[in-house]
């Protein structure tokens, strides 16, 4: 099965065919929401274009904790509603959209107060459980089970025995959240979406008071396109007041961006069958399972400085680490830690002054008349909050528009993906891949692993796994070029695959194999290959050194020392 692309013709192509009519819907931002708004509007008839300033998912939507969850702590929270309506997206996403991306993950809940606390906690995740049966899509993912001390030590032995009286576990799910944008990218262009990353909104065009499009810079070429809209979608995320003030108008609400900072730490430094959620004086750290790693995070602070690359400081690692240590009886080290991420939560500004305690409920409002706001909510709702967004163009539009259709539209890859799963071994005798590795390829592409097995037919070397990153094949690496939109090395390294924060040397010694590799789809000569690596390592060597620095101030400081690359 087959899709579109989003190799470098393909983007030449959506650029100049949005210059040359107008759009129903001009869809700015290509995080999850703004694929998200951009699929809801193709998949209802409508003219539909999206740009991304810089790469799909390179903001907040490729640093998230990696969850598709109904947020446990809202239900303390008493926000019943957002987790319900999350709860309902989990079990649409696992069971009929993304089954191939979201997958249900296991968490342990370790007990400390004997008699209260179990039936305390027992009892908001036992409603966790019957929201998610109300919702009627909570097939595949088991119900809670309560556990004592000595059966919750035999599936998570990292524990320290005097860290818990007892345990409940519970299940939520999780996906590889720049992977899942790339995807839904790809989906909305199949159904007819043009969509341009590396495509940045310089201003916006006017007739009077109304908004009619947008001015946009290819940021490859340096052209500038003048691409005209009945409505115009602002879902930039925690850019949505720099992004509204170029309408010049005061937005109606404000958003705040809350810093979270991941670590990533090899399997065998955590021994444990499950993931850990643990209590914090803020909010709760997980651990989650992530392949032959562990994600363990997040920090919850106030970020007010750049928001295109968030830096994690050294205080913020030694935070995640004393808070994790507190349950380890092996306690983790600087040493175990492969990669640091942080990103950045969009959160509606309201009185509290704790990040915290923000909404992560969702508001869509008209700015202006043709120019829609969607901003807030969290990465489990980003469908609903595409529906209400592309519900406010419609607004707008002089005609009848077909209801919002997303609910049953799977995702590129998700059709036939059960049955190539079931037939894995046949698959992996047929090319000769052993079955894990065919395994790797399901879970990451779907039935359009094919895609990337006729690459691979066609040249045999890409069957190789990549010199010092062998989780990965080189023909992912092509194929991120070539189907995925990837349109530098960062854009591999980072988000199509997971080696920047995946290992020790976080992609340094794979730079010059895969930017030979990405090179003939992309047309590079040998000057560009070289930039791109040196641009590479230099990026690596700035993130390094901002996580030695004592605070934000500093560790921002040090991570601008390596500054975005621009083609020749």
């Amino acid at each position: 099965m087959k899709t579109a692309q989003l190799g470098p013709k393909e983007r030449a192509h959506a650029l100049a065919r949005m210059a040359e009519q107008e759009l129903d819907v001009l869809v700015v931002g290509g995080g999850v929401v703004g694929a998200g708004t951009a699929l809801d509007a193709a998949t209802r008839g409508l003219l539909t274009g999206i740009v991304e300033a810089r790469d799909w998912a390179s903001g907040t939507s490729s640093r998230s904790s990696k969850l598709i969850h109904g947020g446990l702590r809202y239900l303390e929270m008493l926000d019943f509603a957002l987790v319900r309506e999350a709860l309902k997206e989990r079990g649409l996403l696992i069971q009929r959209l993304a089954p191939h991306l979201v997958k249900p993950v296991p968490f342990l809940y370790p007990l400390q107060h004997r008699g209260w606390e179990r039936v305390y906690a027992g009892a908001g995740v036992a409603m966790y459980d019957a929201m998610s049966m109300s919702s009627g899509n909570s097939r595949g993912l088991p119900h809670h089970r309560h556990l004592s001390r000595r059966h919750a030590l035999r599936i998570a032995p990292c524990l320290k025995k005097d860290a818990l009286v007892g345990a409940l576990q519970y299940y939520d799910a999780q996906m590889d959240d720049a992977r899942y944008v790339a995807t839904l990218v790809r989906t909305a262009s199949e159904y007819g979406a043009l969509a341009a990353n590396r495509a940045r909104v310089v201003g916006f065009l006017r007739e009077g008071e109304r908004v009619v499009g947008a001015r946009v810079q290819d940021g490859e070429q340096g052209e500038e396109y003048l691409i005209r809209a009945r409505q115009v979608v602002n879902a930039t995320g925690v850019w949505t007041d720099e992004t509204q003030a170029m309408v010049g108008e005061r937005g109606q609400f404000h958003v705040r961006a809350s810093k979270g900072v991941h670590l990533v730490v090899p399997k065998d430094r955590i021994h444990s069958s499950t993931g850990l959620i643990l209590r914090t004086e803020k909010s709760v750290l997980f651990v989650i399972p992530w392949g032959r790693h562990w994600i363990v995070g997040t920090t919850d602070t106030d970020w007010d400085l750049d928001k295109a690359h968030p830096a994690a400081s050294s205080a913020d690692i030694d935070y995640v680490l004393e808070h994790v240590n507190s349950v380890l009886a092996v306690p983790l080290t600087r040493d175990d830690v492969q990669g640091v991420y942080a990103g950045l939560r969009p959160l509606l500004a309201g009185e509290s002054e704790a990040t915290s305690m923000l909404s992560r409920e969702h508001t869509v409002a008209h700015a202006a008349p043709g120019l829609v706001v969607v901003a807030g909510g969290k990465y489990t709702t980003y469908r609903v909050m595409a529906k209400d967004a592309v519900d406010a163009a419609v607004h707008g539009l002089d005609r009848r528009v077909a209801d919002c259709c997303t609910e049953e539209i799977a995702l590129a890859g998700a059709e036939g993906y059960h049955a190539l799963w079931n037939a894995r071994a046949r698959l992996a005798a047929r090319t000769g891949l052993h079955v894990a590795r065919v395994e790797h390829l399901l879970n990451r592409y779907g039935s359009l692993t094919q895609e990337v097995l006729d690459l691979i037919e066609a040249d045999p070397s890409l069957g190789k796994p990549l010199a010092a990153a062998d989780d990965y094949l080189r023909a992912e690496v092509v194929y991120a070029a070539s189907h995925e939109g990837a349109r530098h090395l960062d854009d591999v390294m980072t988000r199509r695959t997971r080696i920047s924060i995946e290992t020790f040397d976080r992609g340094s010694r794979s730079a010059g194999e895969m930017a030979e590799l990405m090179a003939p789809v992309l047309g590079w000569d040998k000057e560009q290959i070289e930039r791109e690596v040196e641009h590479y390592q230099k990026r690596v060597e700035a993130e390094r050194e901002s996580q030695l620095q004592p605070d934000d101030l500093t560790a921002d400081a040090a991570r601008l020392g390596a500054p975005d690359i621009v083609p020749l």
